[in-house]
């Protein structure tokens, strides 16, 4: 797989591409990143890639010809199957979404910033419009790499136990229930006995009733 991610501030993003899983996933093989920065194409002697907004509203917006340059570079080089453009107002990111990306081939994000981008990017150049809530940050770098950490951590071999991933939080639709580790006894506080029981059986049905009972104190919505 190759992300490649389109961004006016590639340093807040290297850090995170070359830490952890992604790094790994990188050495083994799994996954390729290209990081672009937009200044990079763009014409203007000042590397500028933005400009004041028609109609005259506060801010400033992303030009259009510094990014269709790099798309277009890219799309030179190899076939994708999404242009992702990070936004407040696309479609909420899921673990679901994760899901479906990891068996993606190739993928650009393009990182939102400043008021936004020329809407004429989103009507032409992009395919999917992401959001992780509904808060606004200074740009969408931040984003960029967390959409990257979660699907590159779901393609089989990223992570040593790949059972891990599978028990995560909203790959079944519930929340994940607790987890504990040694020692069993701290402070007067103790793990659950059926844990320490060895009973298989008894231990997954206690999870999912803890599952099922986080999920419907904590994400009620995702029970329905």
């Amino acid at each position: 797989m190759r992300i490649d991610i389109i961004t006016v501030l590639p340093g807040i993003i290297e850090g995170a591409l070359h830490t952890s899983i992604l790094k790994r996933a990188q050495e083994k093989g799994l996954v390729e990143f290209g990081l672009h920065n937009l200044r990079d194409y763009t014409l203007d002697k000042h590397k500028r890639v933005d400009d004041y907004p028609f109609g005259g509203e506060a801010g400033m917006v992303m030009q259009i010809e510094p990014i269709d340059r790099v798309i277009s570079y890219l799309k030179s080089q190899r076939d994708y199957d999404e242009v992702i453009f990070t936004t407040p107002d696309g479609e909420q990111f899921t673990q679901s979404a994760a899901n479906e990306l990891s068996l993606k081939e190739n993928i650009i994000i393009l990182c939102g910033h400043y008021k936004g981008v020329d809407y004429r990017v989103r009507e032409h150049l992009v395919t999917r419009e992401i959001s992780i809530g509904d808060f606004v940050l200074t740009g969408g770098e931040l984003v960029a790499a967390m959409i990257a950490d979660a699907v590159v951590r779901v393609i089989p071999g990223a992570i040593g136990d790949e059972q891990s991933a599978l028990s995560d939080s909203f790959q079944d639709g519930l929340l994940a229930p607790p987890v504990y580790t040694r020692p069993a006894e701290y402070k007067g506080w103790k793990v659950p006995d059926v844990l320490l029981s060895g009973h298989e059986r008894k231990i997954e049905e206690w999870r999912y009733e803890q599952a099922v009972e986080r999920t419907r104190r904590l994400r009620p919505d995702l029970l329905r």
